[in-house]
């Protein structure tokens, strides 16, 4: 039997441009749910059935997350709920109760087919998958739908001071660690006075009390060899990827103009979403250029 898995987000705003290719990648994972939290109430073009709205204003969502947690929140900005993405088994423990496996990630993301990397075989072994080799990862992670798993992130002994603090501090992920955890033989533990979920999980580990997977699954930087290909992550023409994280993406592109409806098949480009890719673009523009040195010089 199929594990069932839930992926939560937590937006508020307009919907940003590149929305509509994170739905279509959406389309082509129908055996796993998106659900996202939102005040917004755009309607959102070909939606699927397995995108799932939830309706709540901040203040709504910070109340129950109060009374869920037993203390006060003291912050005003969406961003920080960034920190609540481990929370999310327990604060959505109602709307979790029928998953085996609850996530959580963002929507700047397009996502590959999932199943193919999150295989029955790992959803068996492994409590937690992450998507990167050296820690947690915000914009994918899956924790086994069990109360031990839901409840993670209260054995950081700062859960309460971090979740309540005004600024966002990476708790979902590894406290801005990026390039140090990186590093050759670096490990969570050289960070003693260091909080965050990387290292409630490395420790449980360690105590053998779970079983996580940290495993590079995505790409993310500014490339113009990545390619959605009727649901597949292509990088380079030959790696397949679970998922490319827009994160540079979306602020470097040049023309953030979105094609409607959203090809099967779209590159993305330093110029911008396309069904070209950018070298077969390069020659094209290389061939109007030659027509129009024609015209003028007549050759």
């Amino acid at each position: 039997m199929q594990h069932s898995l839930a992926l939560i987000t937590i937006w508020y705003g307009d919907y940003p441009w590149y929305f509509q290719y994170f739905i279509k990648s959406c389309i082509y994972n129908p055996t796993v749910d998106f659900i996202i939290i939102t005040g917004n109430t755009q309607e959102i073009p070909n939606k699927p059935q397995n995108v799932i709205i939830i309706q709540k204003t901040l203040e709504e969502l910070k109340a129950e997350a109060s009374k869920k947690l037993g203390f006060d929140l003291n912050f005003d900005q969406a961003y920080k709920f960034c920190d609540f993405k481990p929370v999310s088994g327990l604060l959505f423990e109602e709307v979790l109760e029928k998953y085996d496996f609850w996530g959580h990630g963002d929507i700047d993301m397009v996502y590959g087919n999932i199943r193919a990397f999150i295989t029955a075989d790992l959803l068996n072994k492994y409590d937690l998958i992450c998507s990167h080799a050296n820690f947690i990862t915000g914009t994918f992670s899956l924790y086994r739908n069990n109360a031990l798993m839901r409840t993670l992130f209260t054995e950081s002994p700062d859960y309460q001071k971090i979740l309540s603090a005004p600024e966002s501090l990476c708790f979902d992920e590894c406290n801005f660690l990026y390039d140090e955890l990186q590093k050759p033989g670096a490990t969570i533990f050289d960070f003693p006075n260091h909080r965050s979920m990387t290292h409630v999980v490395r420790k449980a580990q360690a105590e053998g009390r779970i079983k996580p997977l940290f495993q590079s699954y995505f790409y993310k930087r500014m490339n113009n060899n990545i390619r959605w290909d009727n649901g597949l992550i292509i990088a380079s023409s030959k790696k397949e990827c679970l998922f490319y994280d827009m994160i540079d993406y979306k602020i470097e592109c040049k023309d953030k103009t979105v094609t409607f409806p959203v090809p099967d098949i779209f590159y993305f480009n330093k110029e911008g979403i396309n069904k070209n890719s950018f070298w077969k673009l390069a020659g094209l523009k290389m061939i109007r250029k030659r027509k129009s040195l024609k015209k003028v010089f007549n050759f």
